[in-house]
């Protein structure tokens, strides 16, 4: 399987494409994990899963006609569990960040995923202040806490959208096709 440089706006040969795709497939540093195994992504499920469960509390601590606080404060400390694990999973992504060429589509696409996480957590962070000025009445989440964590998942949907094309259409910190036949050896 050949790699092809796809048509820019810059004239690139396709070889100096190739070695450009090549270099982002390798760890800018040994933290952000070894070559072909990011740690990135990984790191990414934790504020995925405990904003999510944060949210699904929310809309069943809604439905329950008399709220439930158990509910509204797991779903507190989900979103505080979110942000410090989105901040680090943000740390490795930097890394992974830093191994793709300046001046390429794919810098531009991850430039823009990393704004659109850095903004999610943000929100989350104010959802988090928001509520804790009301954590030891509330019963029930507010209806605008629950559509800024709703906002914010739509959000990220899209922002994992792009850092899936990174690595998948892009090939960012993913092995090379020559590492990766290994796999399907007999």
């Amino acid at each position: 399987m050949a790699i092809h440089a796809q048509h820019t706006d810059s004239p690139r040969s396709e070889s100096t494409a190739v070695e450009m795709a090549q270099h982002a497939k390798h760890p800018v540093n040994p933290a952000a994990g070894p070559y072909g195994h990011p740690f990135h992504p990984i790191l990414v499920t934790i504020p995925i899963g405990a904003w999510v469960c944060s949210l699904v509390f929310d809309i069943a601590g809604r439905v329950n006609t008399s709220g439930s606080k158990p509910l509204t404060d797991a779903s507190y400390w989900l979103i505080g569990i979110g942000v410090i694990g989105a901040i680090v999973a943000a740390l490795f992504g930097l890394l992974d960040l830093l191994a793709i060429p300046r001046r390429t589509r794919a810098l531009r696409v991850g430039l823009v995923h990393m704004t659109m996480n850095l903004t999610v957590t943000g929100m989350f962070i104010g959802n988090f202040f928001w509520r804790h000025s009301s954590y030891y009445e509330a019963a029930k989440v507010h209806v605008g806490q629950l559509v800024l964590s709703a906002v914010a998942l739509g959000l990220l949907v899209i922002s994992g959208w792009l850092g899936g094309m990174l690595a998948y259409r892009y090939g960012v910190r993913v092995a090379d096709e020559h590492a990766q036949i290994d796999g399907y050896a007999r």
